[in-house]
């Protein structure tokens, strides 16, 4: 089984074999146990396994209703600021190799951080009294 045995190129295909027939078992599995399931489970339909089911609590009303705006801006506000905040990991790894330059980028880039963060509390996007 020469194709079994690892190269000592390090991009070769041959050393990705094992990593394709665990993604080949892997889909075969899934969709083989999709197909036992479909074929072998259970098919009664009544009316009460056909009702909306929401945690347990009965539904009532309009799904559709608006909501405030405000929940969607806090969401997006967070995530911006979120992923803001992910961009100090490679600062962090590598701070002693940046030296100043990267000091003063990073000083930067928070003040960048902070005047967004001034802005939108200077514009009241974090105020709920309507």
């Amino acid at each position: 089984m020469f194709f079994l045995q690892a190269s000592n190129d390090v991009n070769s295909t041959v050393n990705y074999l094992p990593i394709g027939i665990q993604l080949l078992f892997a889909i075969v599995f899934i969709g083989g146990m999709m197909a036992l399931t479909h074929l072998f489970g259970p098919k009664r339909k009544t009316s009460d396994k056909l009702t909306n089911f929401e945690s347990g609590i009965a539904s009532r009303g309009n799904a559709r209703q608006p909501m405030a705006i405000k929940y969607f801006l806090v969401a997006i506000l967070f995530v911006l600021f979120d992923v803001e905040v992910i961009f100090f990991y490679p600062y962090a790894v590598n701070f002693r190799e940046l030296g100043w330059h990267g000091f003063i980028a990073v000083l930067m880039f928070v003040g960048f951080f902070l005047s967004g963060f001034f802005y939108i509390i200077k514009k009241g996007a974090l105020k709920w009294e309507d």
